[in-house]
C-alpha cells in the first residue's frame, strides 16, 4: 500500500469538503460548544452554590466526565464527512475516475479515512486546548492547582479520541459503500456514537470509572475493533460493482 497515493485521495476529498459549509460548521460548532460550554457551566455552579458546597473530589470527577465529551465528539463529527466520501462522490459522478486509476482499494479507503480523520482531530485538539485553558482559569482557585493537563486528558486526546474517530470513519465508509443515498448513509451511521454515550452513562452511574487505566483498556479494545473494520471495509468495497451496476 502506497501512502503517497492514499494522501492524494485524502487531499482530493479535503478540497471537496472545503466547499461544503454544512460539514465545516459541524466541525466547528460541536467542539467549540464543549470547549466553552462546560467551563461556563462549572463557573455557574461554583458561583451559584458556592465553592465550599462542592468538595474537590466531586469537582474533579465532574471535570473528568466532561473531558469524555471529546471522545463522543470524535465519534460523531466524522459521520457526515465519511458517509459522503463514497455515496456523495458517486452521485456527483466524481468517484468513477478515481476507481478507474491504478490506485488500490486499500489506498482509496485509507485516503478517505484520512480525509475524515485529519479535520476532525484538528477541530478536537484545537478546541481541547481552549477547554483546558478555560477550565483551569475557572477551577484553579477552588482546587489550588492547575487541573490540566493531566494523564486522563492525555489518553483521551492522544489515544481514545483518534481511535473513536477512526472507528466512526470505518463504520461510515462501510455503510456508504453499500447504500446509494447520502442521507441514508448518515442516518445509519448516526448509531456510531451510541457505544461511547453508553460508556459515559455507565461511568456516571458508577458502574465503571473513566480513570487512566480504564481509558487505556478501552483504547486497546477499540484499536482491535477498528483494525477489523478496516479489513471488513476493504472486502465490502466492490470496485467493479460500483463502476458497472451502481446506478
Amino acid at each position: 500500500m502506497r501512502l503517497s497515493q492514499a494522501w492524494l485521495v485524502a487531499r482530493h476529498d479535503l478540497n471537496l469538503y472545503r466547499h461544503r459549509r454544512t460539514i465545516l460548521y459541524t466541525l466547528v460548532a460541536f467542539p467549540l460548544g464543549v470547549a466553552i460550554g462546560f467551563p461556563v457551566l462549572v463557573r455557574y455552579l461554583l458561583s451559584r452554590v458556592g465553592p465550599a458546597s462542592i468538595p474537590s473530589p466531586v469537582l474533579v470527577g465532574l471535570i473528568d466526565s466532561f473531558s469524555f465529551f471529546f471522545v463522543i465528539a470524535s465519534a460523531t463529527l466524522p459521520i457526515a464527512v465519511a458517509s459522503y466520501s463514497i455515496v456523495g462522490e458517486k452521485i456527483e459522478k466524481s468517484l468513477e475516475p478515481l476507481l478507474a486509476t491504478p490506485t488500490t482499494d486499500g489506498e482509496i479507503l485509507l485516503g478517505k479515512a484520512l480525509a475524515a480523520l485529519v479535520p476532525t482531530l484538528a477541530a478536537i485538539w484545537a478546541s481541547s486546548v481552549l477547554y483546558m485553558v478555560l477550565m483551569d482559569r475557572v477551577t484553579v482557585g477552588h482546587l489550588g492547582y492547575l487541573f490540566y493537563p493531566n494523564a486522563e486528558i492525555a489518553v483521551v486526546l492522544l489515544a481514545l479520541a483518534p481511535l473513536a474517530c477512526l472507528f466512526a470513519v470505518e463504520v461510515s465508509i462501510l455503510i456508504s459503500a453499500r447504500v446509494a443515498d447520502v442521507r441514508t448513509a448518515q442516518q445509519i451511521g448516526g448509531i456510531v456514537f451510541l457505544p461511547f454515550v453508553l460508556l459515559y452513562v455507565v461511568s456516571e452511574v458508577g458502574i465503571v470509572t473513566l480513570d487512566t487505566l480504564h481509558l487505556l483498556a478501552v483504547s486497546g479494545g477499540l484499536a482491535l475493533v477498528t483494525l477489523g473494520l478496516f479489513a471488513l471495509s476493504r472486502r465490502a468495497f466492490e470496485r467493479e460493482e460500483i463502476l458497472t451496476r451502481w446506478k
